[in-house]
């Protein structure tokens, strides 16, 4: 199984076309939507987990730049500052893919970066602003 977080930029003129619908029926792969904007007769962004066969991602995503589709790759790379996190566990509630956990019977919060989508739920749920995540454009495969 292949995945990578990608960031897709519509274009005005097909932003109320079903791409990710399209995407995922002709490529057969998965998707999980980690962000999206899109207005209505403007443009749209989508940040998600694309993951399926290696070769059925690479023609998906050659499908979207042919319909004008800007795509790039998101490498993720999320920083706790430990002077400010004072492991109250908020950031374990918001995040989907179990990256944060509590540790027991510590008690303290724990993150496994390899889990990591990305997604900034944890750095808004965070009440002390201990959770940082920076978005570096990485190569697409």
């Amino acid at each position: 199984m292949y995945a990578k977080v990608v960031h897709l930029r519509f274009p005005r003129e097909i932003v109320n076309e079903p791409i990710v619908m399209n995407l995922v029926k002709r490529f057969d792969l998965s998707c999980n939507i980690l962000k999206a904007t899109i207005y209505p007769r403007k443009e749209g962004m989508v940040v998600m987990e694309l993951s399926g066969n290696r070769k059925n991602y690479q023609f998906g995503v050659k499908y979207l730049r042919n319909l004008g589709i800007k795509v790039d790759s998101i490498s993720q790379d999320i920083k706790r500052n430990e002077q400010e996190c004072f492991h109250c566990g908020a950031c374990t509630a918001v995040c989907p893919t179990g990256a944060l956990y509590i540790e027991r019977p510590e008690m303290t919060v724990a993150f496994d970066k390899d889990k990591c989508s990305a997604c900034e739920l944890c750095v808004i749920a965070c009440p002390a602003k201990a959770m940082e995540v920076n978005f570096d454009k990485g190569l697409l495969d």
